[in-house]
């Protein structure tokens, strides 16, 4: 009684020096209650919740009140950190609705009274204590919470980034892909990439960021950011160290060009034959329905200041994408971007049927000179595909950057030794594969594995891609025509399993954070991260196979996935877009 009685007069002081009254709609109080001995949120907590968080958002100076309550048997002490750790982990649930820290007061647990229900000693409480302004003077006596700031160079750092991933696109691997087509091709694979970024840029703001990056369930996000909704220079976006944050605006960007290469690597598996109307429409698809929720599944989290105890982690967790909870690896897209592309490539070259001429007329690239040019652009753009990927400008990024550099010498030195041995002569082709092949192996690893571990997945990259594009392409059947899969796919596979051996502190590896015990987490095993990078894996080719499947299916029912004979053979340059890359 004596605890109830002095948080009321508390109350009451408060609202008389503030001259104000709680408003007379003002939600009824929630109680939450927890099972016996645990502090994970119980399932209908957010459903409880929802009426005060809605009310408090409306008006940014109404304060919740949360109280853990217990009872006086037992150890007293253990039963009131079981209250404080379930109270932490409901102020943890209301951040995560929208609250700010100065809404929410965190009360001490209190005993309840003996005799009464026994689940009354296992709730917390939420209510409406005052508004904002009139806790302004007990505020000011209480240590002020740490908040989310914007850190200007990891802000500058993380725009640097997101241009030169968006470089990587137009003109880097339109460049790359443009050189490896035959001339009557040439300015429809320009056109295609060019036209395919633009349009997934547009679908980013309309829908795409939302449905990745805001909280939905484990598969795709809710819709609370259409067009950009609430994100304003002001808002910021968090990172992966507590208390700093970058502007949400420009992360909007930087993701948003990983969407964009994504879905431009697609073309170069039916490159030379596919109509361009049913490009665009297959891409609309599957940006919807396989990249956007495989980018929610591995990358979509509550972010570090949500992980203040493990009660919080937990309720933290339980929001976060399937495989992010599942524990999966992906530092910047290994699963997300190559492995996820490379399957809608494949399929696509099945679906599409092969070239006119496939394995009986020469179809060599028609200048191996713009390939070189466009490899060199995606190297040096990848440096801001990996290292940005850190969001910050610390060590982690000069880690991923180092990483990128040297794995991808490794594997142009490796495709190329590989393909001297073999065949007699060391290619620029083979080199120009060698790098994009060590840059998609190490895009998963690039933050998480020692420089060490990084050139020995770099060296692995080189053979098994130069063995993708040559065995395993002559044993699928399929006219992959830039070699899609035989480069992303496969060394994306091998680059997300590796992450997992050498992201282990044993062999250089960072390992994995504790953001609860904020260090480096106990008890690394490499097969238990092998397997879960494995399920990402498999999950990944499980989920764009299907997704590519129907909708190809879709677009050739509709409006047909081929050109006509006649135009393939004249060139998509002329047939489909009028115009001619070489006027000589």
């Amino acid at each position: 009684m004596k605890t109830w009685l002095a948080r009321f007069v508390t109350l009451l002081c408060g609202l008389m020096l503030a001259g104000v009254t709680l408003a007379a709609d003002a939600p009824a109080a929630a109680k939450l209650y927890f099972d016996t001995g645990k502090a994970e949120l119980p399932a209908d907590a957010a459903a409880l919740a929802q009426p005060l968080i809605d009310f408090a958002k409306a008006d940014g100076k109404v304060v919740l009140s949360i109280a853990g309550f217990h009872d006086a048997s037992g150890d007293a002490a253990v039963n009131a950190e079981i209250a404080k750790q379930r109270a932490i982990a409901v102020k943890a649930l209301l951040l995560k609705g929208g609250l700010v820290e100065a809404q929410i007061s965190l009360e001490k647990p209190a005993v309840t009274e003996g005799g009464g229900d026994a689940n009354e000693a296992r709730r917390v409480e939420i209510s409406v204590a005052v508004p904002a302004a009139a806790a302004v003077d007990s505020a000011a006596a209480a240590p002020a919470a740490a908040t989310m700031t914007v850190n200007k160079g990891d802000n500058a750092w993380l725009i640097v980034a997101a241009s030169m991933v968006i470089l990587m696109s137009v003109p880097g691997l339109a460049l790359f892909y443009g050189g490896l087509v035959r001339s009557k091709n040439m300015l429809s694979v320009l056109v295609q990439v060019f036209v395919v970024f633009s349009l997934i840029a547009v679908l980013w703001v309309i829908y795409g960021y939302s449905v990745a990056f805001t909280e939905g369930n484990a598969f795709f996000g809710g819709l609370s950011k259409l067009f950009l909704n609430g994100v304003t220079p002001d808002s910021i976006a968090a990172t992966f160290s507590k208390g700093v944050g970058v502007s949400e605006l420009i992360y909007v960007v930087f993701q948003g060009a990983f969407a964009c290469i994504t879905c431009g690597l697609i073309v170069g598996s039916f490159a030379e034959r596919a109509k361009f109307s049913a490009i665009l429409v297959f891409m609309v698809l599957w940006f919807t329905f396989s990249y956007l929720p495989m980018a929610h599944m591995v990358w979509y989290w509550a972010g570090p200041d949500a992980y203040t105890s493990q009660a919080a982690a937990d309720a933290a967790n339980a929001t976060a994408g399937f495989l992010f909870q599942k524990g999966d690896l992906d530092f910047a897209g290994g699963t997300v971007v190559h492995i996820n592309a490379a399957v809608a490539g494949l399929v696509g070259a099945f679906m599409v049927g092969k070239r006119v001429g496939f394995g009986r007329e020469a179809m060599a690239p028609h200048s191996l000179t713009m390939t070189m040019i466009g490899a060199s652009l995606l190297w040096f753009g990848w440096f801001g595909f990996n290292a940005g990927s850190a969001l910050e400008a610390n060590g982690t990024a000069a880690l991923a950057f180092v990483n990128t550099w040297a794995a991808t010498a490794a594997a142009v030195l490796s495709w190329l030794f590989a393909e001297w041995l073999l065949k007699g002569k060391p290619s620029l082709l083979g080199a120009a594969s060698g790098a994009v092949a060590g840059l998609v192996v190490i895009t998963p690893a690039a933050g998480l594995v020692g420089v060490g571990g990084g050139l020995v997945m770099g060296l692995i990259a080189g053979v098994a891609g130069l063995w993708g594009v040559h065995g395993l392409k002559r044993l699928l059947g399929a006219d992959d025509s830039l070699d899609v899969f035989g480069v992303h796919g496969v060394c994306g596979i091998i680059g997300a399993i590796l992450t997992g051996v050498f992201a282990s502190p044993e062999l250089g590896g960072t390992g994995v954070w504790d953001y609860v015990a904020n260090k480096v987490a106990d008890g690394y095993s490499i097969g238990n991260q092998v397997k879960v990078q494995a399920i990402g894996a498999g999950i990944t080719i499980l989920w764009s196979g299907i997704v590519s499947v129907v909708a190809y299916k879709l677009v050739d029912l509709v409006i047909g996935l081929r050109v006509r004979e006649d135009e393939e053979r004249e060139g998509l340059d002329v047939t489909s877009h009028g115009e001619k890359a070489y006027n000589l």
